[in-house]
């Protein structure tokens, strides 16, 4: 079944994110991930650290979490935290500057949730997994992504494209667009 709606899609992608931080070992979280510079403790802290500064823009403030600590659990923690969230906005509305004002469900949807199934490409690939994104979603996301292509760059969030062959899989099409090669081993 395909989740529908803001709870149902955090829910279904944040539990494939779980799932691979809950069969990490310590030693794991020191393994580069596909992303420049990243570990996967820096996919996992990204992922719990930026949401929460951006739900400021709700009003709502939780409190810091001890990734580096104990990554799995405040991953846990954080999906908790923002799903009660998208089940009960209680009609907050999250204002931010970049994005305008949205109700905080929506937005969480489409930055936040969207981010957790992108990154758990990567997150898979650190940890030595190889996961499958869906190849409909990859490619309408693909299609969603390419006209903003030149704004997605100069925001400096995504790295110059790789290229990959022009019969790869829509999964592939779109890691290369993000700048992360598809074939990455760590």
């Amino acid at each position: 079944m395909t989740p529908t709606g803001p709870a149902q899609r955090h829910a279904h992608d944040a539990a494939r994110f779980t799932e691979l931080t809950e069969r990490a070992s310590a030693g794991d979280w020191a393994r580069p991930s596909p992303v420049a510079g990243w570990t996967a403790l820096d996919v996992v802290k990204h992922l719990v650290e930026w949401p929460r500064a951006f739900l400021g823009g709700a009003g709502i403030e939780l409190p810091a979490l001890d990734v580096e600590a104990d990554p799995a659990g405040a991953w846990k923690q954080h999906v908790a935290d923002i799903q009660a969230i998208v089940e009960d906005p209680a009609g907050r509305v999250l204002s931010n500057p970049h994005t305008g004002d949205r109700p905080v469900d929506e937005a969480i949807d489409q930055f936040y949730t969207n981010d957790i199934w992108m990154h758990t490409w990567d997150l898979a690939k650190a940890l030595g997994h190889e996961v499958d994104l869906g190849e409909e979603r990859c490619a309408a996301t693909l299609a969603g992504m390419q006209p903003m292509e030149e704004m997605l760059r100069g925001s400096g969030q995504f790295g110059p494209a790789v290229p990959v062959a022009g019969d790869a899989s829509a999964q592939d099409r779109l890691i290369g667009f993000l700048g992360r090669d598809p074939a990455w081993r760590p």
